[in-house]
């Protein structure tokens, strides 16, 4: 096929897709094929008995691979280049992904999963025609946006219905001995008699003492009072050089949940963005250039995921469409 140039990072690329994956159910690379995330509902394993919330399962269509434009305006908006120079990356980047694929190597995708092509002797598997392309999901990401940040629960089996079975019994109780009951409840009435007329005591003999204590402290308070209003009266507090007004943000960065709302070549054109966010009631600000050297400007960034996720849809519903999540610990 000859010598491929790139000009873009085939990781880019496939960051591009996995967001896609999570708001539409066909993401097409044109050239390629394209990746189809159909939805799952919940489900239980026997086998490592644990519950998986809801999803999409990802598989993958060679079939469809004619551009539908998806992909090329999402580039085009996220890197803000022409929609032209964003099909050329794509289709350099479907070049890429057959080219390996026709030397032997497999793809992995990541986030997404690993695509590979059967060698021309191989047995392939019944239904799978000699030469496709296969595809193996990556395991542990759900594209359900609905599902962010839940996981599988554990469910196992319950250990007393397992001790039953194999036969095992429950140790039993000692009983408890009533043999000298009414003897040991007459000992212990009078010793409680005698305790509570040692403490009725205590309190009174206490309570005599406190009163005394708390005269005094009074009597006290009110000598320190009267000596330190003496020394206000004849004391005088004149600053020469008061300090500067000092402005200091009404909110400090927190969490690794962000909401991007553009990345920048110019750092100005950045801070004239966090402006203008800011303007509209966002606590909007920088977290810096990512590694294309691009200055990245965020609605806000959040601790909770849920919280970010349901941020992000008013975004994205109010303010920009092409609004996406950022989950990355920042260093400051």
């Amino acid at each position: 096929m000859g010598i491929i140039f790139f000009y873009f990072y085939p990781m880019q690329m496939e960051n591009y897709i996995s967001d896609l994956l999570y708001r539409y159910e066909c993401v097409t690379v044109p050239g390629l094929g394209s990746f189809l995330a159909h939805a799952m509902p919940a489900s239980y394993d026997g086998d490592s008995h644990q519950f998986f919330p809801p999803g999409k399962r990802v598989s993958f269509n060679v079939q469809i691979k004619e551009n539908d434009g998806l992909l090329a305006n999402y580039i085009s908006k996220a890197k803000m280049i022409s929609y032209e120079d964003a099909l050329t990356q794509i289709k350099a980047y479907a070049r890429y992904v057959l080219f390996e694929l026709e030397t032997g190597n497999e793809v992995k995708i990541d986030k997404i999963g690993v695509l590979s092509r059967p060698a021309q002797n191989a047995v392939v598997a019944e239904g799978q025609e000699e030469g496709k392309i296969l595809f193996e999901p990556e395991k542990g990401i759900n594209y359900l946006a609905e599902s962010f940040g839940l996981s599988a629960t554990g469910a196992g089996p319950i250990v007393r219905a397992a001790l039953k079975e194999q036969g095992v019994t429950e140790p039993e109780k000692a009983p408890i001995s009533l043999i000298g009951k009414k003897r040991i409840s007459q000992e212990w009435m009078k010793y409680a008699a005698i305790g509570f007329l040692a403490v009725g005591l205590s309190g009174t003999l206490g309570y005599l003492h406190l009163e005394r204590v708390e005269s005094y402290n009074v009597a006290e308070k009110q000598k320190a009072e009267k000596k330190l209003e003496n020394k206000i009266q004849h004391a005088t507090f004149v600053i020469d050089n008061p300090l500067p007004t000092i402005k200091l943000n009404a909110f400090k960065p927190h969490g690794k949940y962000h909401l991007v709302a553009g990345a920048f070549r110019n750092a100005e054109n950045a801070e004239k963005r966090v402006g203008q966010l800011r303007e509209k009631g966002y606590r909007a600000r920088q977290i810096g250039a990512n590694r294309f050297g691009l200055y990245q400007v965020v609605y806000d960034s959040y601790t909770d995921p849920k919280e970010a996720l349901i941020s992000l849809r008013k975004v994205r519903k109010n303010d920009n469409r092409s609004a996406w999540m950022l989950v990355k610990k920042l260093d400051k």
